[in-house]
């Protein structure tokens, strides 16, 4: 559950503090590109739950004397979202190897973060509309994936964070 976590008049002491007075901005602003990989790994998850749920329920309900994977339509949506998945999947390892290997990987974990998080929200969509009516219905659990996916295109930076940070990175080379 996400929730608003607030503090008023809190004193730390200086033993307690992570980094010098004054800093803590810049401290923050530098554990950012490694939160974006876990947030970026955390919306590929959401996307393939949605999937999973999706290609599951499709194999189950019929219509017009057959399971809905088997129109066409239904069938284009699941390779597309299975696509997506796979091609997020791959810039979010690349990122985290980046991070492994002592590079720097800000662009990296801007770019797993941007795109995973705009999967993880199109995938989710598709898979409340191959569930129909159902995919509102709290029993089968896609509506809420897709708001957990909103959530990932927003903290650790705002989509049009990520393409700054992208932009810069492109313009800088």
């Amino acid at each position: 559950d996400t929730h608003s976590l607030m503090f008023t008049d809190v004193k730390v002491p200086k033993e307690n503090r992570i980094g010098e007075e004054g800093f803590g901005f810049k401290f923050a602003m530098k554990t950012l590109s490694g939160g974006r990989i876990g947030i970026a790994a955390q919306a590929l998850g959401i996307a393939a739950g949605a999937y999973e749920m999706a290609l599951k329920y499709s194999k189950e309900r019929k219509a017009f004397g057959t399971e809905i994977c088997n129109h066409q339509a239904i069938a284009f949506k699941l390779a597309d979202m299975y696509v997506e998945i796979e091609a997020a999947r791959h810039l979010v390892m690349k990122a985290a190897w980046e991070k492994d290997q002592g590079k720097n990987y800000d662009m990296a974990s801007s770019m797993a973060k941007l795109y995973a998080s705009k999967i993880a929200m199109d995938v989710t969509v598709e898979a409340v509309q191959i569930h129909g009516g159902n995919g509102f219905v709290k029993d089968y659990h896609v509506e809420r994936l897709m708001r957990d996916a909103k959530i990932t295109q927003i903290y650790e930076g705002t989509s049009e964070i990520q393409k700054i940070v992208i932009s810069r990175s492109i313009l800088m080379d």
